[in-house]
């Protein structure tokens, strides 16, 4: 007798949500995303533009290539933000 009521409350309107977020969630997620995918752009455009000057600045001190290693990094970076949307699409799809 306690098994049958103990099934019946726990088995009682028990919520089942769907599997879509809201359209106001996801348009929020999106418009920051949007923003954070802007930001990493910039930063990738800068990271070039910064190393580039400092090579520039450099040979002409007689300095050698130690930039580019930085430069490498910040083009793989940029790889990495330039491809993170469809790497996760691939992954999660």
């Amino acid at each position: 007798m306690l098994s049958k009521i103990r099934d019946s409350v726990l088995a009682a309107n028990v919520p089942n949500p769907g599997m879509d977020a809201p359209p106001a969630l996801t348009n929020k997620v999106n418009d920051v995303l949007g923003i954070v995918a802007w930001a990493g752009t910039a930063a990738g455009v800068a990271g070039v533009l910064i190393t580039g000057a400092m090579m520039a600045i450099s040979m002409r001190r007689g300095e050698g290539s130690e930039h580019m290693g930085r430069l490498g990094m910040v083009l793989a970076g940029c790889v990495l933000v330039a491809t993170a949307g469809p790497l996760v699409s691939f992954v999660f799809n």
